[in-house]
């Protein structure tokens, strides 16, 4: 048990001293990664501890961005103001999803969150007064306290710490049991007299908050918007960081989620055929890892351990 504080405290080290060591276009490297990291984490509390699968994900993450992005750019409004209203409209969007898709299951489910999501995104796109259409909206500009690459980077890194711990103190308490319950058998955890909706329906708000959050630290990494935020391309991708991270780990998805940014960062640099890489690094890893990079890396512990 002592090797998890023991590696908390090293990767403590590490992202403290980063800014520090590292040029700064690895810090902002970095901290897109903890924004994707976050991103694909509210995901996996869907699919590894719901047992909901979602191709719409993007959608609580782009519509936190965009609110901001309106809000600041178009309103002229505080960030005070803006970074609140963002997350707000991701939760209330996650609540209206559910209702929406906690009737479907399986496939049907997948599609119908993707349906909902292109719904937004052709929102984003077609409302070009308010939004930019697909030239989108530049000239968002960071909060004062936080306008150099170190300071926003330590703000995302508490950002994403916090948001960890209580993601982990989620799924190790009584709810999160319960949702695990759920994903094993429905039926049986109903039978046990408990309200399976409404955990599910939670489970979501709480997941499309994180996603909001994310999407909140993206908009001021990027400083812009557009209606990319919430395309279905954005949904796979962080389905992809949490395939191949492995589901139902949390670290998993997170470890996934650096892979992919780093993939990207150098393939994109050779070749603009990025989409085609992810496809072949997704078919390799369901090959040759269908456990995700947590689970290869379990079975070959496990393994050496035996005599």
């Amino acid at each position: 048990m002592a090797r998890i504080p023991l590696f908390i405290a090293l990767a403590a080290v590490v992202f403290v001293a980063l800014p520090f060591v590292v040029p700064s276009y690895y810090v902002g490297l970095t901290t897109k990664i903890l924004i994707f990291a976050l991103f694909a984490m509210s995901l996996d509390l869907l699919i590894g501890y719901t047992g909901l699968a979602s191709l719409g994900h993007a959608a609580f993450f782009g519509i936190s961005a965009y609110t901001i992005a309106v809000l600041s750019v178009k309103l002229r409004m505080s960030e005070w103001i803006a970074f609140p209203a963002g997350l707000t409209m991701a939760i209330a969007l996650g609540a209206v999803f559910a209702l929406l898709a906690l009737r479907a299951r399986g496939s049907y489910l997948l599609m119908i969150t993707l349906a909902l999501a292109q719904v937004v995104w052709g929102i984003a796109f077609g409302w070009r007064t308010m939004t930019g259409g697909d030239d989108g909206l530049p000239g968002l500009r960071r909060p004062a306290f936080v306008s150099d690459e170190t300071s926003f980077y330590f703000l995302v890194l508490g950002l994403v710490a916090a948001s960890t711990v209580v993601l982990v103190a989620l799924i190790r308490s009584p709810f999160g049991l319960a949702l695990q319950g759920i994903r094993e058998s429905e039926s049986r955890m109903q039978a046990l007299g408990f309200n399976v909706w409404r955990h599910q329906f939670v489970a979501f708000v709480i997941a499309a908050a994180f996603a909001g959050l994310a999407g909140a630290l993206y908009v001021y990494y990027n400083r812009f918007v557009s209606p990319d935020f919430l395309h279905v391309v954005r949904s796979a991708e962080v389905l992809i960081m949490v395939i191949i991270g492995g589901v139902g780990t949390l670290l998993g998805p997170a470890i996934g989620a650096a892979a992919i940014i780093l993939f990207e960062d150098i393939i994109s640099s050779q070749t603009q055929h990025w989409l085609l890489a992810l496809g072949i690094i997704y078919v390799a890893t369901t090959l040759f890892a269908p456990r995700g990079l947590i689970g290869l890396y379990r079975e070959r512990f496990m393994a050496r351990r035996k005599p």
